[in-house]
Formats: C-alpha cells, sequence, structure tokens
C-alpha cells in the first residue's frame, strides 16, 4: 500500500514526531481524506506501520531458515541480516522502531505479532532439532526465549544506546547463541 511505503519513508528519515499526516497524503499524492478512510489516526496507521514492519523481520527469519547451513549458521545468518539492516536505517529509524514497539504493546494486535515472532524463532529451533545439529539438553521453548530474547535486547540496545555498535554485538550474540545450543558430537 503505497501510504505505508511513503510514511514508513517519512518516518524513517524524518522520525515520527517530526512527520505529519499532510506531509504523508502530499508525498503518496492522496487526499488527507483518503488518509483518514484508511486510518482513523496517525497511531492507527503505527500499526499498520509495525505490521509491516514484522512481517519484514517474519522474512528474514525465514529467509535464515532457508539458507543451506547448520542452525548455528542460520542464526548467525540472521543476526547478520538485521546488523545490516540496522547498518542500512535512515538516521530516525531507531525513534520509529522504538514507537513501533510500544504502539505493538499497547493494542490488541500486539499478542498476536508477538506469538508470530515466537512462532517463527521457534521454527528455526525446531528444524534444527530435526536436522539433529541442535542439542536437547534444553527444551525448545527454552531455546527459543533464549533467541527471541537476545534479538530483543540487540534492537532495544540499538534503538536507545547512541553510538551502539549493533554489528559487533549481533555477531557477538550470534556466536553465543550458536555456542549455546549445538549439539555435541
Amino acid at each position: 500500500m503505497r501510504i505505508i511505503d511513503v510514511s514508513l519513508e517519512l518516518l524513517d528519515a524524518r522520525g515520527v514526531e517530526a512527520t505529519t499526516v499532510h506531509e504523508i497524503c502530499e508525498r503518496a499524492d492522496i487526499a488527507q481524506k483518503t488518509f483518514f478512510n484508511h486510518f482513523p489516526s496517525k497511531r492507527h496507521l503505527f500499526r499498520e506501520v509495525a505490521q509491516t514492519s514484522l512481517s519484514r523481520l517474519l522474512r528474514q527469519i525465514e529467509d535464515a531458515r532457508k539458507q543451506p547451513l547448520s542452525t548455528s549458521g542460520r542464526i548467525q545468518f540472521f543476526f547478520e541480516s538485521i546488523a545490516t539492516h540496522a547498518e542500512e536505517a535512515g538516521p530516525m529509524h531507531r525513534e520509529l522502531l522504538t514507537e513501533l514497539v510500544h504502539v505493538a504493546h499497547e493494542s490488541e494486535t500486539g499478542q498476536a505479532q508477538t506469538r508470530q515472532l515466537h512462532d517463527a524463532f521457534e521454527s528455526l529451533i525446531r528444524d534444527g532439532l530435526d536436522a539433529g545439529d541442535v542439542s536437547t539438553m534444553h527444551d525448545p521453548e527454552t531455546l527459543t526465549e533464549l533467541l527471541m530474547g537476545s534479538f530483543y535486547a540487540l534492537t532495544f540496545n540499538w534503538a536507545h544506546l547512541d553510538g551502539y555498535p549493533v554489528r559487533t554485538h549481533a555477531m557477538a550474540l550470534a556466536r553465543l547463541l550458536a555456542g549455546s545450543i549445538e549439539k555435541e558430537n
């Protein structure tokens, strides 16, 4: 949807507070009435942007799952793609990420989005269990929470700490996770 694409561009470049509905409408070449037919408020737009961002993240997890690598390699691939995305994001993307997390957690769809993300990470772990390269010392739920928690910590720190070396930390987390879940030979 053009409104979402334009909104993401503006929010990423200018930030949440600086981006107005008027600017979004102007850039998308639509009337404000059209915007408000789709979204009763800017907050409702953020919910849709959050869902779009989640869909992108789920695709990144799915891309990692499709790699012809071990589970450890897939985790490293995923965290490297997260770091690349963070480094390529505009200067206001950190503010946008923080706002999207707030919106997702206050909306009714927040639980459903969290469940989708959990299930995607769990699939990555279960793939490894099926392939026999993930340790059975811990149950899949614990391994999923370890993976998901590491992702959350990385994105939270990147969004809130100026100068956070996201690639360095992403790759360190990936190595730690890989070592933690690998099946010993």
